[in-house]
């Protein structure tokens, strides 16, 4: 016989993300869960497992789903740490609804299904609408980096005018200087992976906050790239069309972090040289590495952009080239040992390519199809046996390289079509 469901103490409402997606009539994840009239020890007794770190968080002994108890919070300090929890039995369900970010997130639902509303979420939800529930959202700076997540993940939604004002205001009051750099990494990260990523920077740059969190990509707009390669001329602009031709490319976060960092050089050149950026790509190089580190960003990420940053024009050029130079292109890009992420670098290249204004997001990109076959020809050769004969002949270790490298080369030489002598 199968044991009882568990059900806890108190009054118990769907709240959040939940209740939202259902009425939008989207898939949504884990529900979760607000007990209004009960304490923690009575939830522990109930056999609810204690998770919450900051305020009272339960997990079902049964389901696993969270139930939080309602509570409040008061501010106490800059910042998203700087927070008083009261979580008590007197709590309402409004005050909690009260302190949530976004009208749209402040709804809950009754287990038989009846909305309770009162910040106006629904109404907000049929207009498209963003806006922010009462002043307390100025309280925590990670508010403004999820509504701008939220844009990029339904972009016919607009920021409501006084949320986006005090959104300015929170930028101007330093609040987004507060946060710590794993929760902007964590919320970008996010957004990178929505629907219209684009939005997001957007929605951040409108505040003001991306010229605060990333000075680097902020600077961007405003700055002119020659017309005849790049139609869309703004340099800011074209890092937004790469970036939506990585979503449609079906690019990973490595792909769109990197799309994100590759022309980050272009923001450097002295305006006396525009509309040209000579040697922006090693500048792209050196600060991208420095958003890296500065966001705690993961290796994979700050890997892939280092490369994509440093080698895409010798990639897009690289129709022109010999065996010789198309396998050290290969090799500079560790292709040979890393073939997976030289084929994300690929994909972030065709990215760029098909991330400008004119005809070019319908031009095909040859380069990838052509690179991929080099780097499978030069992967077919094999070293070890190339080595095995190096030294039956006599030859010393150090020769086994070059003769390696000799031999990678013929094959690309019969696997390339006519190129310039590389």
């Amino acid at each position: 016989m199968a044991p009882a469901f568990v059900t806890p103490p108190g009054r118990v409402y769907i709240v959040g993300g939940a209740v939202r997606d259902a009425l939008l009539g989207q898939p949504h994840g884990d529900r979760d869960w607000v007990v209004v009239g009960a304490t923690p020890q009575q939830m522990i007794d109930a056999g609810f497992v204690p998770v919450g770190r900051d305020f009272p968080v339960f997990l079902h002994p049964q389901t696993h789903e969270e139930y939080a108890l309602a509570r409040t919070e008061r501010k106490t300090a800059p910042g998203y740490r700087g927070f008083a929890v009261h979580a008590a039995p007197d709590v309402t369900l409004h005050d909690d609804l009260l302190r949530r970010d976004l009208t749209i997130n402040a709804m809950a639902q009754t287990a038989d299904g009846e909305l309770i509303d009162p910040h106006g979420g629904l109404r907000d939800l049929r207009a498209r609408v963003l806006r922010h529930v009462s002043p307390a959202f100025a309280e925590d700076p990670v508010r403004i980096l999820r509504l701008a997540r939220f844009a990029a993940r339904w972009p016919d939604f607009t920021v409501a005018a006084e949320t986006l004002g005090l959104m300015r205001h929170m930028v101007a009051a330093g609040e987004v200087d507060a946060l710590v750099p794993e929760r902007v990494w964590q919320e970008l990260s996010r957004g990178l992976m929505e629907p219209q990523p684009r939005r997001m920077f957007e929605v951040l740059r409108d505040c003001g906050a991306l010229g605060r969190l990333l000075p680097e990509v902020d600077r961007l707009w405003g700055v002119p790239q020659r017309a005849d390669y790049h139609p869309e001329v703004d340099t800011g602009e074209h890092v937004m069309l790469v970036l939506q031709a990585a979503v449609a490319l079906g690019g990973d976060l490595a792909v769109r972090w990197a799309c994100l960092m590759h022309d980050l050089g272009k923001g450097t050149t002295p305006p006396d040289l525009w509309p040209r950026h000579i040697g922006h790509e090693q500048r792209s190089v050196a600060l991208a590495a420095a958003v890296a580190r500065r966001l705690r960003v993961p290796s994979d990420c700050a890997e892939l952009a280092a490369v994509v940053a440093a080698e895409h024009g010798n990639i897009h050029a690289s129709l022109g080239l010999g065996a010789a130079a198309t396998l050290r292109l290969l090799q500079r890009c560790d292709a040979l040992r890393r073939p997976a992420r030289f084929a994300q670098v690929l994909l972030a290249c065709e990215a760029d390519h098909r991330g400008r204004g004119g005809d070019f997001p319908q031009q095909p990109y040859p380069q990838r199809r052509r690179l991929l076959a080099a780097l499978h020809t030069a992967l077919q050769v094999d070293a070890g046996e190339i080595a095995r004969q190096v030294t039956q002949a006599g030859g010393k270790p150090a020769a086994i390289a070059p003769a390696v490298q000799a031999a990678r080369e013929q094959a690309l030489a019969r696997q390339l079509p006519a190129a310039a002598a590389g």
